[in-house]
């Protein structure tokens, strides 16, 4: 009886070897028949050329604006030639003469000159953002604050003043009836 039970024993052990040994022979399989899928290597030459990705490229999106209208340009063009920075009329093209004039106009104003035109050039220009289509236009704030005000008044006091005693509001005669 110890015999068909040793024989048992060796046949799952060699099919247990067997199982692991192509088990560990299952990607080096792969990887070779990957390489005989790719392309041989081309030979090295003196101009470099793009390595191309497997992967596929999400088209890049520019965000923010990248043109000024040619209304916008005329009106900022016409703001900056009231202002003296921009001589000769507005032509309605945003061109590196009117770029040159905001970042003058920026730069003067003590705010960045990097991105142009900057919102606080366009307000101060008088060109801020459009009020046509908000419900309470007159209370929006698209504005800074209202500059500060003068002196403040006095706050007035209703008790009485510090020199009357009430021993002398009493000797006065009051007119009203107690």
């Amino acid at each position: 009886m110890t015999q068909p039970s040793t024989e048992i024993r060796r046949a799952a052990i060699s099919a247990l070897v067997a199982l692991m040994l192509s088990c560990a022979a299952i990607p080096a399989v792969a990887a070779q028949s990957s390489d005989t899928n790719q392309k041989p290597a081309a030979k090295s030459s003196t101009t470099h050329s793009a390595k191309r990705s497997s992967k596929k490229r999400k088209p890049t999106r520019i965000k923010g604006q990248q043109k000024i209208d040619s209304d916008r340009a005329t009106e900022i063009q016409e703001a900056l030639i009231r202002e003296h920075y921009l001589n000769g009329s507005a032509s309605g093209t945003w061109n590196q003469a009117s770029e040159d004039a905001m970042r003058r106009y920026q730069g003067d104003h003590g705010w960045q000159t990097k991105e142009v035109p900057d919102s606080r050039a366009l307000i101060k220009l008088g060109l801020g953002p459009s009020k046509d289509r908000l419900l309470n236009p007159e209370s929006a704030m698209t504005t800074g604050p209202d500059a500060p005000r003068a002196q403040a008044v006095a706050p007035t006091s209703h008790s009485a003043t510090p020199d009357s005693s009430p021993a002398s509001t009493s000797t006065q005669s009051d007119p009203s009836p107690q």
